[in-house]
């Protein structure tokens, strides 16, 4: 180990380990084993979301353990601690996924006050599912100490007759079921055989978007993002992280040094480019408040706009990030887009060097087929497309990554819950041409903003992908596939346009144009507006009632405090 020089006299730590007033708090260090050397190095936290929720999370104990071999090798002391996690797979489709977007808040929040009531000094977080992600980012923007992100890792690919499978086959599966497709036992062959380890949903979905947002925008070690779960190197970067917080505490290098403006930008060239979830423009939004960047939906929007789509992933192509992670990984995606100018290599990471540094050895290999070079690619816009209209004037978002008709144009079919949309669609009661609209499902109103991917996969199943449109205040599963417009602000909780449509109002969505239009006239519109009734909810005590009455739209990211712009200390400094 090498000799390391810290000024603990600006340590956060200082305040539970230094002089002879802090004897009570190191009396508690013993009594966890703690010698006088371990108290008077620095203290790490090292935050993971272990839990025995979903397959997401449980190797994430393995590797913090890692982690904190990698941090006491170079001079730190760790402290381990977990948070939550809610695991959208299986809250899916009811009302636990209320919960799930709520759980970012509580990850980050929870992270920030185990981190401030501590006095930890530096932060290596470990997650494996989707809001844990951007959650545990935003904490370290938020706090603001030296921070290494490690991605738990993804599930390795189901084979079912031959083919890769993922969750999302055994969702769309339930649609063929209930249109007598398949048979019983074949959905129940398929459910045995799509998740079969530990690790996050396989396809570019949430998890692995934001995955690969956390090397894109310069928080985790290259290549860190790709080898699945139960592969032994994840292992080796979880260790080198822990070294690597070390490295960064030693030089004080902190999030805020990394993550810029352009660092959100090569973020959103990436999810466009590798035809990512559309989650990504609600949690890049949210981790620009908490370092006070104006970066909303519609900034996410232009960037997708001219941004090439190339990484054949599922759900709109053939690959998993297992397949991605062997092609090269995101080191290879950024050289490619790096090569035709649509990244900044400038960018400050984890590393203490910059992103051209990182990848300057790293070649395009021609070889492979997941990854297209950037001015070869799948399709010359982004996988995710952004929407603004009279129907949606804080804008929306859809993924049209896989998608042959950019245009559609039909009769509203009108439901005020998700629950009654799924019933329709399983008992096939809606026509051709039809867009289905879910409302009062965003942030408030849900509240919670809820995933549709029961409903989508089920519409797909039924073979009904190309044949209806879906549009709703929630949001859409990474794994959604299909004519599904989400984020539509404002949501109908607040009286936006969604609240006011009828059905048989002709609703028109151009994903060419990046329009989405209801054929009403300003007067309607006005006249409907008077007559609308906000309708109760049921959620009026607990944690929902607080998220739904702090919660902002979902254009900025449905954020629940005002970030950085209203800060007047940063913990790091205390």
């Amino acid at each position: 180990m090498k000799k390391r020089n810290f000024d603990h006299s600006k340590l956060p730590s200082r305040h539970v380990r230094v002089g002879s007033e802090k004897a009570p708090h190191r009396s508690y260090y013993y009594a966890m084993g703690l010698d006088e050397d371990d108290i008077d190095k620095p203290f790490i936290g090292v935050a993971t979301c272990w839990n025995e929720s979903a397959p997401c999370n449980i190797s994430l104990m393995r590797q913090s353990k890692s982690v904190k071999e990698g941090v006491s090798k170079e001079g730190g002391t760790p402290r381990e601690f977990t948070t939550i996690t809610v695991t959208d797979g299986i809250a899916m489709g009811h009302q636990g996924m209320k919960s799930s977007l709520v759980s970012r808040e509580i990850i980050s929040d929870s992270i920030e006050v185990s981190m401030r009531g501590h006095c930890y000094d530096a932060l290596v977080g470990v997650a494996g599912c989707d809001k844990s992600l951007p959650g545990m980012m935003m904490a370290m923007l938020r706090l603001n100490v030296p921070s290494v992100f490690i991605y738990g890792g993804s599930i390795l690919p189901g084979s079912y007759k031959g083919k890769d499978v993922t969750v999302v086959d055994v969702f769309e599966a339930v649609g063929e079921f209930s249109a007598g497709k398949i048979s019983e036992e074949d959905l129940y062959e398929l459910e045995c055989v799509a998740c079969p380890s530990a690790g996050s949903c396989g396809g570019q979905f949430t998890a692995n978007t934001m995955a690969c947002v956390s090397e894109a925008i310069g928080l985790a070690l290259p290549y860190s993002a790709g080898p699945p779960a139960p592969d032994e190197s994840r292992d080796k970067y979880a260790f080198d992280s822990g070294k690597s917080v070390m490295d960064l505490l030693e030089n004080n290098i902190r999030p805020r040094d990394i993550v810029t403006r352009e660092s959100f930008i090569n973020a959103a060239v990436v999810v466009a480019a590798t035809g990512g979830s559309t989650n990504g423009a609600l949690h890049l939004p949210a981790m620009a408040n908490e370092i006070g960047i104006d970066f909303d939906l519609f900034d996410v929007a232009d960037i997708f706009k001219s941004t090439p789509y190339i990484a054949d992933l599922k759900p709109g192509g053939n690959y998993v990030a297992k397949d991605m992670h062997e092609a090269g990984g995101v080191p290879m995606l950024l050289r490619t887009l790096l090569d035709e100018g649509f990244i900044n290599g400038d960018c400050l990471t984890v590393t203490g060097k910059s992103i051209a540094e990182n990848i300057s050895e790293v070649t395009f290999n021609s070889a492979q087929k997941v990854i297209y070079p950037a001015n070869k690619p799948i399709t010359k816009t982004g996988g995710v497309v952004g929407l603004k209209g009279n129907f949606a004037p804080d804008g929306a978002i859809v993924k049209v990554a896989g998608m042959d008709n950019l245009k559609f144009t039909g009769p509203a079919r009108c439901f005020d819950c998700e629950e009654d949309a799924f019933i329709a669609v399983e008992n096939k009661n809606y026509n051709d041409g039809d867009v289905i609209v879910i409302r009062y499902e965003g942030p408030k109103g849900g509240p919670g903003m809820r995933e549709m991917l029961s409903t989508t996969a089920a519409l797909y199943g039924q073979g009904k992908g190309d044949k209806v449109a879906l549009v709703t205040d929630g949001r859409f599963s990474g794994g959604t596939r299909g004519f599904c417009i989400g984020h539509v602000g404002p949501e109908a909780a607040d009286g936006g346009p969604i609240a006011l449509i009828k059905d048989g109002d002709l609703i028109s969505i151009d994903a060419d144009a990046g329009t989405i239009e209801v054929d009403i006239t300003k007067e309607e519109l006005s006249k409907r507006e008077k007559q609308w009734v906000k309708p109760k909810t049921d959620y009026n005590s607990g944690t929902l009632w607080k998220y739904s009455r702090q919660v902002g739209p979902a254009r900025y990211g449905a954020v629940t405090h005002p970030g950085a712009k209203e800060e007047t200390h940063c913990y790091a400094d205390i």
